[in-house]
Formats: structure tokens, sequence, C-alpha cells
């Protein structure tokens, strides 16, 4: 099971070194060396992190690896764009700083410790012990050297005339390394990302009507309101991750497309100018493969991101009722187990109103009641994966660990009791603070007042 997990993140590692490898011609054995020893380091060390901070903080910071490593690419993207525009920018500025074996030592291991790190999150629960850390390096190692060897004898048999840009270059790198994090929930970077963007969306609408005060406006007519509420839907940070997502690849793309051709006025005979001119075009649409092949990985991730071969645990709802007191009491251990550190629905209904809410056990063996909702997103539900709860609107992931504290996207929490026969939480409590957060909720994203 577990080397079927670790497929995808090393068949990425293979492909981030075989184009490295042609990123850097000249600096072979440099990629070879430091690649092998990034990746061994990177699986070492996010396992001691991930062992040594509780939580989701080691997971949040190589999320934020990631992130830095997305925000690299955007940057060079930018920079390629601006230089092919004639701004100033010295075009061989890439050319002349991939030569250097600095330049290659640096991105290479780089590289190596973020796909390592990567792939150690799939790794299962293991005391850090000396010997553990030694047996987990020595195989790291093994296939690492494997791989990279493999990707050298690749890359060695493909034709000279095939060049790799240096934007082109990191683009497929990044590519690769966010197509590898997508396949795990928690370092999943385009979800977070649309999530954000919505985010914004929803906050910026409320502040500008709220500043603007637009509900008493009176050139605001009424059937603008459908339009505005078009801003509050779930799409608008689908379509504005999209466009976060693909635009640094495209700008590669971009940049490669208009690179300026050789100067062929020095040449006095026609043949010759044509020969060069089109060997130079042949070339230029070589060099376009490899962005274009990280277009179709950025693809490859975002949908793996919005399709997760996850399978969420989200139980049907059991319907509760409440005592002659106006108390639901729910058993501890009957037919289902409190305790168990899975997540439990239920649904009350009471005088044509109903309140969806569940039931869990923390990582510190501390009971929480939340409702089903929370008090940013359209009450679409959580489920629960793996060391976290997911909210099914924004596709936000929740620590279990912060399940039952308030704020954010976090379930909104329900005051109760425990006692000895179960817990007890107050009806008439339950149903007000379920119709108060779906109507605060629903109020602009349906479009109305």
């Amino acid at each position: 099971m577990i080397a079927v997990k670790l497929i995808p993140h090393l068949l990425s590692w293979f492909g981030i070194v075989l184009i490295l490898l042609r990123g850097f011609p000249k600096r072979r054995s440099v990629v070879i060396a430091t690649s092998i020893a990034g990746f061994v380091i990177g699986v070492v060390g996010a396992f001691l992190l991930l062992r040594v901070l509780t939580g989701s903080v080691g997971f949040v910071i190589i999320t934020s690896v990631l992130g830095m490593c997305f925000l690299f690419l955007w940057g060079v993207s930018v920079a390629a764009i601006y230089s092919r525009a004639g701004r100033g920018v010295t075009t061989g500025w890439g050319v002349r700083l991939v030569s250097t074996p600095l330049c290659a030592g640096s991105v290479t291991a780089i590289s190596g410790i973020v796909a390592g790190a990567v792939c150690s999150c799939t790794l299962p629960a293991m005391d850090s012990t000396l010997m553990n850390l030694a047996m987990l390096g020595s195989i790291s190692g093994a296939l690492a050297y494997v791989l990279a060897y493999a990707a050298l004898a690749v890359e060695k048999r493909i034709s000279h005339s095939f060049t790799v840009s240096p934007s082109g270059m990191i683009s497929a790198v990044v590519a690769l390394q966010l197509f590898s994090s997508s396949s795990i929930i928690r370092l999943d970077l385009f979800s977070p990302l649309s999530m954000k963007v919505m985010k914004f969306a929803h906050d910026f609408v409320h502040q500008f009507m709220e500043s603007m005060l637009i509900p008493d406006h009176v050139f605001v007519w009424s059937y603008l309101w459908r339009y505005i509420g078009l801003l509050f839907g779930k799409e608008i940070g689908f379509w504005g991750g999209m466009f976060i997502w693909f635009t640094p690849v495209l700008l590669v793309m971009c940049a490669v497309q208009y690179e300026r051709l050789p100067s062929v006025a020095h040449i006095r005979q026609g043949a010759e100018r044509r020969k060069l001119l089109a060997a130079a075009i042949r070339q230029r649409r070589l060099r376009l493969v490899v962005p274009f092949i990280a277009l179709l990985i950025f693809t490859a991730a975002a949908y793996q991101s919005c399709y997760p071969n996850v399978e969420y645990w989200d139980p049907k709802p059991i319907v509760v009722t409440a005592t002659s007191s106006g108390e639901i009491i729910i058993p501890m251990k009957s037919d289902i187990d409190l305790e168990d550190g899975k997540l439990h629905k239920f649904l009350f209904k009471q005088g044509g109103k109903e309140a969806r809410f569940f039931v869990l056990l923390g990582p510190a063996a501390k009971l929480t009641v939340d409702l089903d909702a929370c008090a940013i997103c359209k009450p679409d539900g959580y489920g629960q994966a793996d060391g976290t709860v997911i909210c099914y609107y924004c596709k936000t992931l929740i620590p279990l660990e912060t399940v039952g504290k308030p704020g954010g996207c976090n379930p909104v929490p329900i005051t109760f009791t425990e006692k000895k026969d179960g817990v007890h939480i107050d009806a008439l409590t339950l149903i007000n603070e379920w119709t108060n957060t779906v109507q605060s909720t629903t109020k602009g994203k349906e479009g109305g007042k």
C-alpha cells in the first residue's frame, strides 16, 4: 500500500531530475550529486519535522515552502515576459546564471529537498530513533540514486537540439512538485488558493457595501443584487484560483514564443539567412515543449485537487429528539461510540425547524459539539479525513485539534455538558444557533438583501 502511494512522488522526482539535467547540461555531475543529497535531506528532515512538531505545524511548514516555490515561479515568469518586452532587462540573464555551478547546485538541492519532504509525508508512523533514521536515509538514498541515474540515461538519449529555457525549466520543476503534493490533502495548494480568492471576494464586496452604504443607495436598483450575488458563490474562488494557478506557465510560454530571432543583416546570401532563421524558429518551438508539458502537469494537479482520491468519512445524520425539559441527550456509548475519534452527525427537528450538528473526540481526548456549518460558507457540511475535517463548500481543511474553536471556516461550536449518561445539549440554543448561522451565510450569497 505504501509503495503504491509513493509511485506518483517517485515519478515526479524522476521527472524533476530529468528536467534539471537538461536545464543544466554542463553541470550533470553537480545535478546528480546535489539532487540525491537534497532528496535524502528532505525525506529525513520532514520525517523528523512531522514527529517533533505536534498537530499540523509540520504540514503547514512544508506547505509554506511549496507556496514559496510557486511564488518564485511567478517571479521568474514575470521577469521572463518583462525581458521579452524589451524593458531594459538583458535577455541572456538566465543563460549566464544557469551556467554557474552555484546556481545549478542551489536549484537542484532545493528541488531535491522539497521533493523528498513531500515524499516523506506519505510514510507510516514510526519512532524517530537513530536506527529508523539511518534505515530511512539509506532507503531514500538508494531510491534517489537509482532514479537519478535512470534520468541521466534517458537524458543522454534526447537530442541535443532539444534545449530548455531557464524559465521553462523552473515551470516544469514547480509543476511536478505541486502535482506530487496535490495527492496529499494536507499539502494541496489549489483548494486553499481557491478558498482564499473566494473569501477575499466575499470580504471585499461586504466591506464595499458597508462603506458605500449600498443597501440604502438611491442609485442601486434592486435587480443589481442578482449580479452582486454572483460574487458570493464559490465559483468566483474556483475561476480566480484557476487564473492565478495557470498564469505563470502561460507567461513562460509567451516569453519563449516571443524570443527574439538572431540578426541576419550581416549575411548577404538569402539561402543562408533563411536557413539560420528556420533553425532558430525550430529550436524555439522545441523550447515550448517543456512549458507545455508543465501546463498539462498543472492541469493534472488542479484536477487531482478538485477530485482527490480520498474517501471522506461522512455518516448519515441520526435523527434525535429532545426531552420534556428541552435537552438533547446523546449517550456516550450505545449504537455508536462517541469516543472512537470519528465524526458523528445528528439531526434535530422542532417546530418546522431543524439543525444539523456533530460530535467529535479530538486528538487530545477532548469532546466537542459543533454545527455541521461554519460562520462563513453555505452549510454544505463537513467530512472527516486523515487528521482533518474538510468544509465541502470551500474545500478548506481544518486540523482536528482546532475543531471546537470559533472563527474562520471552523465549525461553529455549541455549548454542551458532558455527564455520565452522555452529552447534554440545549435544544433551543441549538436551533437558534443553526438558524442564525444559516441566515448570515446565505443572505448575500443567494443574491438578496
